[in-house]
């Protein structure tokens, strides 16, 4: 019969792999920007590349 204390010990390490795989998965979804969000401002191929937006230090104020 194996013993309640290793049984949690285990359980424990188990929880522990588990909640870091979760993460890092979760981290890999969204660490790299999709093809579509990497060139979204450079507009649709064979168009020109759209205006940059004007700022000046009186609109930001």
């Amino acid at each position: 019969m194996a013993s309640n204390t290793m049984a949690t010990w285990h359980k424990r390490t188990r929880n522990k792999s588990n909640a870091g795989r979760k993460r890092k998965n979760a981290e890999a979804k969204h660490s790299t920007p999709s093809y579509d969000e990497l060139f979204a401002s450079l507009g649709e191929p064979g168009k020109p590349a759209p205006a940059a937006a004007k700022t000046s230090a009186k609109a930001a104020r």
